[in-house]
């Protein structure tokens, strides 16, 4: 069979889902504790290996996960995860003459510390969280081994947000084939995926002889310093924006909320030149409970303004109910009730129910 119509056209390889959990420990008996899953993939002159089955230019995949693990263990940025791939990347591309650019992702693992009588522990962490933080670092040696440079976005995945009000999705665009019924007050919940890209980066190439250094160019009151890619506390920035208006934002769709809080990294941040935020929609759906009386549609704060009116009188009735309560008028009849819930608060005209049942009940949207 001929080979002359067919060429290799790009090749990259390397080593996933390499797992580094680090103890760093300090004074009193502090530790700090991350655990990332690294991903390290090499491009450079290894054609041959593909075509010609040229092994002398592959550095073995074990060798790159050890590589990983040696820098863990030794690098003083390991608490950062952009400057760790930042390292990793360094590494390959000066150890190694014929590999000329490195893609590095570090993907962090979410552990907070355990707060024991209001203070937090020393060495006792939870996981409060299934999101994980994502770096995605590209260092480029393709101009010479002196002029290192890169590229490096950084973000979260799979943050699990909702807000039970203060979203709305009304005047869309309407034809023949619009089902969607315009609603002013919804459920908002959606998994946010934030990628914010920083400005270019130019590397200091390490000049000891194994080629472990790794200098940071930029300290903290340097001008240029805030919002790069230096600045640790960008991703800390960045997540505040995020969850801070989602919340806030009295949100006319999905799209007008996520310019809000792109908008907000940008102004917070100089070093960051452009952001992708990712909001799919998680939709709860209201029960139609007519079909035993009952309204189910109507959103529920409309029901419990209504009942606060009556509210002083009711209480002459009631003074041993601890706070938050409301009322079910009687109405509505026990059947429509789960029977366990039948006799709880019994008065001559109304049923009184704690606000987590009545939610149960009426919280439509």
């Amino acid at each position: 069979m001929s080979t002359d119509l067919s060429t290799l056209s790009y090749a990259k390889y390397g080593k996933t889902n390499v797992r580094v959990f680090r103890i760093v420990r300090g004074e009193a008996g502090l530790h700090t504790i991350v655990e990332y899953n690294v991903e390290t993939l090499l491009e450079g002159d290894i054609a041959t290996s593909y075509t010609e089955a040229d092994n002398t230019v592959v550095v073995a995949t074990d060798s790159v996960k050890n590589i990983t693990y040696f820098l863990a263990k030794t690098s003083p940025h390991i608490l950062s995860p952009e400057k760790f791939a930042l390292h990793i990347g360094t590494f390959f591309v000066s150890k190694y003459a014929h590999i000329h650019k490195v893609h590095v992702t570090v993907t962090q693992l979410r552990w907070n510390r355990i707060s024991v009588d209001g203070k937090e522990h020393k060495h006792s962490f939870y996981r409060d969280g299934d999101d994980r933080r994502v770096v995605q670092a590209v260092v480029d040696g393709t101009k010479g081994k002196q002029s290192l440079t890169a590229s490096l976005t950084s973000g979260i995945t799979d943050l699990l947000v909702l807000k039970s009000t203060g979203s709305a999705f009304e005047n869309f665009y309407k034809d023949e084939y619009t089902t969607l019924v315009p609603v002013d007050d919804r459920i908002f919940s959606t998994s946010v995926d934030l990628s914010y890209t920083f400005s270019d980066i130019k590397l200091v190439a390490p000049q000891d002889d194994k080629k472990l250094e790794f200098q940071v160019p930029l300290k903290e009151g340097d001008v240029g310093f805030k919002g790069s890619v230096w600045d640790d506390s960008v991703a800390a920035r960045a997540r505040t924006a995020t969850l801070e208006v989602f919340a806030v934002d009295e949100s006319a769709s999905v799209q007008a909320t996520l310019y809000k809080m792109a908008q907000r990294i940008i102004a917070e941040n100089d070093g960051v030149k452009d952001v992708t935020y990712t909001l799919p929609n998680k939709h709860y759906i209201p029960v139609d409970m007519k079909y035993i009386g009952i309204d189910n549609l109507t959103p529920y704060v409309n029901f419990f303004f209504s009942i606060l009116l009556l509210l002083p009188f009711f209480f002459f009735f009631i003074p041993s109910l601890p706070f938050p309560f409301t009322f079910i008028p009687d109405s509505l009849g026990s059947g429509h009730l789960p029977s366990q819930y039948h006799d709880t608060f019994r008065r001559p005209s109304f049923r009184v129910l704690r606000i987590g049942l009545i939610n149960y009940l009426f919280d439509s949207q």
